[in-house]
């Protein structure tokens, strides 16, 4: 069924998103970018000049120092290649390879145990930095966790430079407005991009029931901008926080998360709990967590996209991992993408 604004709904309840879209649009605009102008479109793919590294302690192994090596490639894509799982093929960043998303992005193949967690704080720097094409090399499936953000990973690949391939670059766009609902009343859509001005776009919205409360900003990508907001940490609750220092440390899982309050940001009921503030203030309001929610959740499902570098405008309310992939992966069994024309580039 196709019903304006949200275009066709892919799954999920017409009443759902009608009334979800009526609520994003009386929840105020705290930081309107749009009038930023995107950047010019690069006209070839593109990898690093060099390899690079970055450690950092492990996501769920905080004792453990993991290491990302990042290199060139010729091969088209992002691959994650575990060294410690010398007998299995490296894995392709696409949605044709997500195991599951019950808490973050883990992408396999092949063997069960050749995974990589969380990987939706490295991926989205394909679509962020604009790198069509690298493979990362692993020492196990738990990433690196960083104080700040996905900064230390955007200065490695600074620092790597930039090398031109000689295919053309791949833009892709939906073919026509489409849209899905998810849990709590949150909802996706995907426009198609305007050939006049071909850019990736964004309208994102949070809203919880603590100190972070309702967020929302609007902007389009460019480096500079994901620059910006890739120093965002991720969130959890002030509950959930205490759990993991009390009874969840008889769990093994919970008791070797590399977590503290310096690289996750923990929200109370009325107030972060801290030390330092919320990042990413802007008119006396921290927007720290839609930062997060746009640049390392969201921009990161649409990294999957594995036929080019996605465009168009996406508005996002209240949604998640699951929601975002399951998105994405209805766009390939729907045939929904589409080449972007090289003329509107």
């Amino acid at each position: 069924m196709t019903v304006e604004p949200f275009g066709t709904l892919l799954a999920g309840d017409h009443e759902t998103i009608c009334r979800s879209y009526e609520a994003m649009n009386r929840q105020p605009v705290d930081w309107d970018l749009s009038s930023e102008m995107p950047d010019p479109l690069a006209s070839r793919q593109c990898t690093l000049a060099r390899r690079v590294a970055v450690t950092g302690s492990g996501t769920f192994f905080g004792r453990a120092q993991r290491t990302l090596t990042i290199e060139p490639t010729d091969r088209e894509g992002w691959w994650f290649e575990r060294v410690d799982q010398a007998n299995d093929l490296p894995t392709l960043v696409s949605v044709r390879n997500v195991w599951t998303t019950a808490r973050n992005i883990v992408l396999r193949s092949g063997s069960p145990h050749n995974y990589m967690r969380m990987v939706e704080h490295i991926v989205a720097l394909r679509l962020g930095m604009g790198i069509d094409n690298l493979v990362i090399k692993v020492d196990s499936g738990d990433p690196p966790l960083f104080d700040r953000g996905s900064i230390d990973l955007v200065e490695a690949i600074e620092s790597g430079g930039v090398a031109e391939q000689p295919r053309p670059a791949v833009y892709v766009t939906v073919r026509e407005p489409v849209s899905m609902t998810g849990p709590n009343g949150s909802f996706l859509i995907l426009v198609p991009c305007d050939p006049a001005r071909p850019a990736l776009t964004f309208d994102c919205a949070v809203d919880f029931p603590n100190a972070i409360g309702s967020q929302r900003i609007r902007f389009n990508l460019t480096r500079a901008r994901f620059r910006y907001g890739a120093l965002a940490r991720t969130n959890t609750t002030a509950a959930m926080n205490l759990y993991c220092n009390t009874v969840g440390k008889l769990f093994a899982d919970i008791r070797n998360l590399g977590y503290t309050h310096r690289n996750i940001l923990v929200a109370g009921k009325r107030r972060y709990v801290n030390e330092p503030e919320p990042l990413l203030n802007h008119d006396g309001k921290s927007l720290e967590a839609v930062w997060h929610r746009a640049m390392l959740d969201l921009l990161a499902a649409l990294a999957l996209i594995d036929q080019g570098r996605f465009l168009g405008q996406v508005v996002s309310y209240k949604a998640g991992h699951s929601l975002d992939v399951n998105l994405v992966r209805r766009l390939y069994q729907c045939d929904a993408l589409c080449p972007v024309s090289r003329t509107s580039s």
